[in-house]
């Protein structure tokens, strides 16, 4: 499986988070309705693949329960013993969270900085974000015969 790193940046901060490369796709629609969190994002994106959603809802759950902003000392232990892909999700809060962010998976890393309204492909060998296009609704990992279509705002910049 192909592997891409997101990170998502809102108001209230940044989560990072490694998941399959189709999942740039529901990634993108849902930035087309325009979420203003990453919570809402994956309200957005869980129509899309609710399993995905869930595994990164759990994650940060769990990250959360071991972590605060003053001490991040449990992460930053799994981010020196961990293969970067295989990293759990996480926020960032200092520049060890930072660094390992901004560390593309095998097939890359994709920001998404909602309030600005940016994606930043920093590197992606799986697929080229199309501002128009239609992906595979998943069910329990697997694709079905369901289609979804998104039209991204003009007024969402992709960077490159």
């Amino acid at each position: 499986m192909s592997l891409i790193r997101y990170t998502v940046t809102d108001e209230h901060g940044t989560t990072s988070f490694v998941g399959p490369g189709h999942a740039i796709k529901m990634m993108v629609a849902a930035c087309a309705r325009e979420p203003q969190s990453l919570r809402e994002m994956m309200e957005y994106a869980r129509r899309y693949d609710a399993e995905f959603v869930a595994h990164v809802l759990r994650g940060l759950s769990v990250f959360d329960e071991h972590n605060v902003s003053e001490n991040t000392r449990a992460i930053e232990r799994q981010i020196s013993h961990t293969d970067p892909d295989n990293l759990p999700p996480f926020r960032v809060y200092n520049e060890t969270t930072r660094a390992a962010s901004s560390q593309p998976a095998q097939a890359g890393l994709i920001i998404f900085n909602l309030t600005a309204r940016r994606i930043v492909q920093v590197q992606n060998s799986y697929w080229e974000i199309q501002r128009n296009d239609r992906g595979r609704v998943r069910e329990s990992g697997k694709p079905t015969r369901t289609l979804y279509h998104y039209r991204l705002p003009r007024e969402w910049a992709l960077v490159p």
